[in-house]
């Protein structure tokens, strides 16, 4: 073996599988991903579950003004250690409460933001009733509701599961009803229904799993709403009042888009299909994080989702949400059997 055939040997092993809950050895280095100006340290397995909690399939990330990071996951009521479908970590990954047990087998979309002097949480429920519900920071009940009352939905047999919640400048909030018939929703500050528009569709301004969204207003004076078109494997931009304006070419731009943030001028958009893409202020890609076209063979072809010896440092499985922090370091959060966090700290 020649000295770059070595080289390369002990780098392939020293990215070797790691077990869900294991880190690695103190001398051995997390991996770095990502371009100049843009790199990342992978941190997999993040947050310390305490004795008794499990992870079932976790879903969504959010982050308080104090950094405080909460995550969402489906839950199960098959065993007590995952009953809880919100799990609050502090920005160290501690551990700090958790709640949510009537919402067990449909945790998903969770959004965050202060009105007055409060912050309040917006989670969007899939397969469980309430659908759409409003807490303060501890999980306590504001609000609720269920289907929205619209011609729409006026046949008890339109499906309706909403995937994401969002927010628009007049201080109202975007529903996406990813699971259900396809449809977005405006609501004002007060929670009364507004506008509904898309439906599905392949055409512009129709949609296949509206799965997540984002008030993109990196240009303040022309925000616009950035939806993950996720079956149509394209991101649509809308008018805040719902005006169709442009699409993304089917699976060119992204391959199955779940979710948006933005932090600054760049634009994050998790991608189901084992990938974190970053997007310049016009839209053109940055980076895609953890890109591998056999890594993602493999993913989409093995179900590796339920193979944790599997899952390789550096890459990603199906990130189903990202969120950054102040510092601009990212979540992921990952839809996988048995949970997955990763902390992509910016270096």
């Amino acid at each position: 073996m020649n000295r770059r055939e070595f080289l390369a040997a002990t780098a392939t092993a020293s990215c070797g599988p790691i077990l869900l809950g294991m880190t690695r050895k103190s001398e051995e280095k997390n991996p770095v991903i990502g371009v100049e100006g843009h790199k990342y340290e992978c941190v997999h397995n993040w947050g310390e579950l305490p004795s008794g909690y499990e992870w079932q399939t976790t879903h969504n990330v959010a982050l308080d003004a104090a950094g405080n990071v909460y995550i969402t996951h489906q839950g199960s009521k098959a065993t007590r250690a995952s009953r809880d479908t919100v799990m609050v970590f502090d920005p160290k990954g501690k551990f700090v409460r958790s709640f949510g047990k009537e919402w067990i087998n449909g945790g998903h979309g969770i959004a965050i933001r202060k009105e007055g002097g409060e912050e309040f949480i917006y989670l969007s429920n899939t397969w469980e009733q309430p659908k759409l519900v409003k807490t303060n920071l501890k999980g306590e009940e504001v609000w609720r509701k269920g289907r929205p009352e619209c011609k729409e939905y006026e046949n008890p047999k339109a499906a309706y599961s909403p995937t994401n919640i969002s927010w628009l400048p007049d201080g109202g909030f975007t529903v996406g009803d990813g699971y259900g018939s396809h449809y977005m929703f405006n609501y004002d500050k007060d929670g009364k229904l507004q506008k509904v528009f898309g439906g599905a569709g392949t055409e512009p301004g129709k949609f296949k799993t509206p799965h997540g969204q984002w008030l993109d207003d990196r240009d303040p004076k022309n925000p616009v709403l950035v939806v993950c078109d996720r079956a149509n494997a394209r991101l649509q931009r809308f008018t805040p009042d719902g005006t169709a304006i442009d699409a993304t070419e089917g699976g060119k731009v992204v391959l199955f888009p779940a979710h948006a943030k933005t932090r600054g001028d760049v634009l994050l958009v998790p991608d189901l299909h084992a990938r974190v893409s970053l997007f310049d202020k016009e839209n053109k890609p940055i980076v895609h994080l953890g890109d591998d076209a056999a890594w993602r063979k493999k993913v989409l072809g093995e179900n590796v989702r339920a193979k944790p010896k599997e899952w390789l440092p550096g890459k990603f499985v199906h990130p189903h949400d990202a969120a950054f922090d102040a510092d601009g370091n990212i979540f992921v959060v990952e839809w996988v059997s048995t949970g997955r966090i990763t902390l992509l700290r910016k270096v």
